[in-house]
């Protein structure tokens, strides 16, 4: 009894250290759960399968021999594909589905769904996400095949063309007239393939924009699904982190790299319908197992930095008696008007140079502040504090916004890529985040506008205590080949934990 309560004991503490709350050199904090987002917004089913299943952990002398077995068959691997479900997001504050504390086992058990505490559209990847792309930039891993709908791997850095996501992306728009995508800062409104209120950018175009994440009636999008079976015949090696195989057809994926003498390894907490199958089955957090194959393979797993965008404009209209200039300045989404700022709680502005223009609080999105001056006035600045919603490192910044009604059509070039590595090395140096600098400024003359959009870095994420690594270290996550008006980049760090190699006896 003794040993079991011990053994119990030390699942917890593994369980709290992959959520970043132990010690051994994780990130000390507090548990955090996501909205569930796409849980609720699914149609009510009966019949999800098998759920409440219970959670199996390997002892630990026997999860490191697996977890070398496993780096050893990833190292010989010439076509390696990894085929992901919720339990590599669980670390992330995502709950899964099926497991002791699952959506799905809380439904059927009539328990109340776990409290939000803070918005799905501030998770983050987590240490495997991260792998995943160092492996990607290796050479090694070829394919994704995911059947979350976080957008994480996307947010991570994984290229899209390197990505399968069968289910969809809760953050993702499609044109279903030319094809685009469009990747979001906030959650899509909808579910079921349906309309949203945004249209293609392409003016063109100009079709309604769809969501592009399944409800239980719609089909497997066949773009998706033929990539994801063309990569499954091809591979030498499939790896399935965090899924508990059950959704058919996608669950069966992996089987098709068997006809080609190819292997199949699962890391899984429960057992699965296709654990026969596999040559390798590791009961263990797919976080640690990935960490301990990264440092068998001495590839670095970088963490996360986030990078949001918002944009600032200032227009104006000429008064009818020509004395006065009325002018609207506004903070807004690169997405557009009608998209949400999802990132900014609220905009406090001060007028320290013109004391006869009244400051303001604004707290309702659209966030739009309207004021007359007079026609002939000399150039001023306003001094906004943008205030920011739980979940970032940064609770506010200040901006001080030239204010100039003789608009220049002359717009400077910003090298984007190269802001956003600074902007990277700095959150290295300060996790405190809050460092932003402009990344392009658009003015028209008729009607006059000046917009000038901003990056800022508001999270970084640590998934172990590690060295400092130089800057030549740190990754970019531009190689998403999909229509991205909303950027987030990646940052430095390592695993420094090394796995000792264990002496099989013959």
């Amino acid at each position: 009894v003794d040993l079991q309560e011990w053994e119990e004991r030390e699942r917890e503490r593994e369980r709290e250290r992959e959520r970043g709350g132990g010690k051994r050199g994780f990130c000390k904090a507090k548990p955090i759960t996501m909205s569930l987002g796409y849980a609720e917004k699914l149609s009510y089913i009966e019949d999800v399968g098998k759920v409440g299943m219970a959670e199996f952990f390997d002892p630990s002398h026997i999860l490191k021999e697996k977890t070398e077995q496993l780096a050893f068959m990833i190292r010989k691997s010439k076509h390696l594909v990894v085929f992901t479900g919720a339990g590599i997001s669980t670390s992330c504050g995502i709950p899964d589905f099926r497991g002791p504390k699952g959506i799905w086992t809380l439904q059927r058990e009539g328990k109340a769904l776990p409290k939000a505490t803070l918005p799905f559209n501030r998770a983050m990847p987590g240490m495997t996400h991260m792998a995943l792309v160092e492996l990607e930039k290796a050479g090694i891993l070829k394919f994704v095949i995911s059947q979350n709908v976080d957008g994480l791997h996307l947010r991570s850095g994984l290229p899209r063309e390197k990505l399968a996501e069968l289910h969809g992306n809760s953050f993702m728009e499609i044109c279903p007239s030319c094809g685009v995508e469009y990747m979001r800062d906030f959650e899509i409104e909808t579910i079921g393939l349906k309309e949203t209120p945004r249209r293609c950018s392409d003016m063109s175009c100009n079709a309604r924009l769809r969501d592009t994440v399944l409800d239980w009636e719609d089909a497997l999008p066949p773009k998706e699904m033929d990539a994801a079976e063309n990569h499954c015949r091809m591979a030498d090696l499939v790896l399935c982190l965090g899924t508990s195989l059950q959704i058919r057809p996608a669950c069966n994926l992996p089987l098709k790299c068997l006809r080609g003498g190819g292997k199949i390894v699962i890391v899984n907490l429960q057992k699965t319908p296709k654990d026969k199958k596999a040559s390798l089955v590791i009961r263990g957090l797919v976080d640690k197992v990935i960490a301990g194959v990264m440092n068998s393979l001495s590839l670095r797993i970088h963490p996360f930095v986030r990078i949001d965008l918002f944009q600032i404009y200032l227009t104006q209209t000429l008064s009818s008696d020509r004395r006065y200039m009325n002018w609207n300045l506004g903070i807004a989404s690169v997405h557009g008007h009608r998209a949400p700022l999802s990132f900014i709680k609220c905009v406090e502005v001060a007028f320290t140079e013109r004391k006869e223009l009244k400051d303001a609080i604004l707290e309702k999105q659209p966030f739009i502040l309207k004021r007359r001056s007079v026609r002939n006035v000399e150039p001023f600045e306003v001094a906004l504090k943008i205030n920011f919603v739980d979940g970032c490192a940064c609770h506010y910044v200040q901006i001080n916004i030239p204010v100039n009604f003789k608009i220049s059509r002359k717009c400077p070039q910003y090298d984007k890529e190269a802001i956003f590595q600074r902007l990277r090395e700095a959150a290295a140096q300060d996790p405190q985040c809050g460092q932003h600098e402009i990344i392009e400024r658009r003015a028209n003359l008729s009607p006059k506008y000046d917009i000038t959009i901003y990056a800022i870095a508001t999270n970084i994420a640590y998934y172990k205590k590690t060295p400092q690594v130089s800057s030549e270290a740190i990754l970019s996550n531009g190689n998403a080949k999909v229509k991205t008006e909303n950027m987030n980049c990646d940052g430095p760090g390592t695993v420094d934990r090394q796995l000792k190699r264990r002496k099989h006896k013959k």
